[in-house]
């Protein structure tokens, strides 16, 4: 797969600005995000690439600042080699869980070591949606519970969940490359209890589940919502993240709309991850 690299310019260069940026750019195609000295170099497949959409989102910035870009066609390369280089530094959440990747020397010992060999899929742990995700995992009693990850990207939360109990689980994922990237990352893991699968939220079918975790970006969780509830378990949760703890209330009410019962939600810088149950 092609990529394009946009190198975004930030006016001022702080967390709230850059953070904005990426989950705007997320919502027209773009997957993974570098903080950079400047701003953000943002990656977005060549088949997803829309210059008029990227001024769109720019026009209509919500946030005072300046923002410019430059992009570029990158050639196809070894991506595992530019993450060794350049961004992937081990994860350690509480001396329980550590990612890391091949190129890595642990020191150590963690109970939940998990190896990720990235390429361009998103969720290296690094993001605050996926550590907040990661974090709920680690205090869930998972053991035996059926569960669903949306949106797995390098399925490292359906790797977590697995060594955590539950069984079975489906991860799902729309783009090609994050489906042979989180086949590739249980099979380093040792994980066999992964049904993976390449779509959207039209692959869910009569299969039910006890969790259902959707860290994908707002617009679609409220497009998708309903879909997770129909093959949502009864007492099952649906925790999600991707977006702002500002966006709390409108994913509140579609997930009241649908029947579904706020438990609580947890925040880092901004991004939270919202738990809500089918009672």
């Amino acid at each position: 797969m092609q990529y394009i690299e946009f190198q975004f310019s930030c006016e001022p260069n702080n967390e709230t600005l850059t953070d904005v940026l990426s989950a705007l750019m997320g919502e027209i195609g773009f997957e993974t995000f570098v903080q950079t000295e400047t701003g953000v170099d943002a990656y977005v497949p060549l088949s997803a690439f829309s210059l008029e959409k990227v001024d769109q989102v720019l026009s209509d910035f919500p946030i005072e600042g300046k923002i410019t870009y430059t992009y570029r066609k990158m050639e196809d390369k070894n991506w595992n080699e530019e993450w060794e280089k350049n961004y992937f530094q081990p994860v350690i959440i509480d001396d329980l869980l550590c990612i890391y990747s091949s190129f890595h020397t642990i020191e150590g010992e963690f109970k939940y070591p998990i190896l990720i060999d990235p390429k361009m899929s998103f969720g290296t742990g690094h993001h605050q949606t996926t550590e907040l995700m990661m974090r709920e995992l680690l205090k869930m009693d998972l053991q035996g519970k059926s569960l669903l990850d949306m949106g797995c990207g390098t399925a490292v939360l359906a790797i977590l969940a697995s060594m955590r109990g539950a069984s079975p689980v489906t991860a799902i994922d729309i783009d090609e490359w994050a489906y042979r990237n989180a086949m590739e990352n249980a099979r380093l893991n040792g994980i066999g209890n992964i049904r993976l699968l390449e779509g959207g939220a039209e692959l869910l079918g009569d299969e039910s589940y006890d969790v259902i975790l959707a860290n994908i970006n707002r617009n679609i969780l409220l497009q998708d919502m309903l879909a997770y509830r129909q093959v949502l378990n009864r007492s099952g949760l649906l925790i999600m993240s991707g977006f702002y703890k500002e966006d709390i209330p409108v994913i509140r009410a579609e997930a009241e709309t649908q029947g579904l019962t706020y438990l609580h939600f947890v925040e880092i810088d901004q991004w939270v991850a919202v738990t809500f149950c089918y009672q």
